[in-house]
């Protein structure tokens, strides 16, 4: 166990740069979920290592050990009294982060939806602040909303709008806001995972940008929306909760929606498909490590409970 346990804490550190690099060959869907995926699996294989250190020293302590009938100390693992301490307190941390992220994104997504029906104008979907500050967003939640002021509608055109409210509603359908909820609280466990908090923000904006070109059959006027739109907006008075459409690198989006029409890679070149073996030998080595590590420590358990 003493080796097996810490590969899972360790191994974030390679996969993160190799999966932002493999999201840059992916199309905007693909990436969104590679990204999301390997950071809540690799926060799950790193919790567990935290969760079998601190319990490897619990089980060193007599009152522990009494009360889980052992006959024997527990052997077979080389956990220090230390690392167990270290491992117990960066738990608790990890849980207490969890606790708190959880509790943001809850409290400010039912804070914004509050504000939103208490000053807003609501058609269908769509609701309108009266607000000459130009923004738009999508609004997680049963139903979800799409919230616009009216200084973006004034600056924008007729077109330009339909395409605007084509990508608040591709947020809202390819349920963007859970991506983010699941890696805020991954990177919540493991700082490493931060890294990845921009390629997945990118990923999921290019997702809706493409989604929108869709919707309304032009790529240029989509483009152009997407950077009229970043141009006015002031996102100093834009919810947390919110999804919104003006955000991140926009003239690379922009740059991206003039071009070809992304497609799914075979990866066949060398560089991709390398970097694709090496994040997927980093999440199977954590996931493996962490079962080692498990069955280590069950079999020390049951040596120390005389079952052997």
């Amino acid at each position: 166990m003493n080796l097996a346990v810490w590969a899972p804490l360790l191994l974030p550190l390679l996969a993160v740069p190799a999966a932002r690099r493999l999201a840059d060959a992916l199309p905007p869907r693909a990436a969104a979920w590679l990204l999301a995926g390997s950071a809540v699996a690799l926060a799950a294989c790193s919790t567990t290592a935290l969760l079998l250190l601190a319990g490897a020293g619990a089980l060193r302590l007599p009152p522990v050990a009494a009360f889980a009938h052992f006959v024997l100390p527990v052997v077979g693992d080389q956990v220090t009294v230390a690392a167990a301490c270290v491992a117990a307190v960066l738990l608790a941390a990890v849980v207490t982060a969890l606790v708190r992220t959880s509790r943001r994104h809850l409290v400010l997504a039912a804070r914004a939806r509050r504000r939103a029906v208490a000053v807003g104008t609501a058609a269908g979907d769509l609701t309108v602040l009266q607000d000459p500050g130009p923004d738009a967003y999508a609004l997680p939640g049963r139903p979800g909303r799409i919230v616009v002021t009216t200084g973006m509608l004034r600056a924008l055109g007729p077109a330009e709008r339909e395409a605007l409210l084509a990508h608040e509603r591709a947020h809202l359908a390819g349920r963007h806001h859970i991506f983010l909820a699941a890696f805020a609280l991954a990177s919540s466990c493991h700082p490493a995972l931060r890294g990845l908090r921009g390629p997945l923000s990118y990923a999921l904006e290019r997702w809706a940008d493409e989604s929108a070109a869709l919707a309304v059959g032009d790529r240029r006027l989509a483009a152009r929306a997407i950077g009229r739109a970043a141009l006015a907006s002031r996102p100093g008075v834009r919810p947390h909760a919110a999804l919104p459409a003006a955000t991140g690198p926009v003239p690379r989006r922009v740059a991206a929606l003039l071009a070809h029409p992304p497609t799914t890679p075979h990866l066949r070149a060398r560089a991709p498909r390398a970097i694709a073996l090496v994040l997927a030998s980093c999440l199977a080595l954590s996931a493996a490590s962490a079962l080692q590590a498990a069955h280590d420590l069950h079999g020390s358990i049951e040596v120390a409970q005389g079952e052997r």
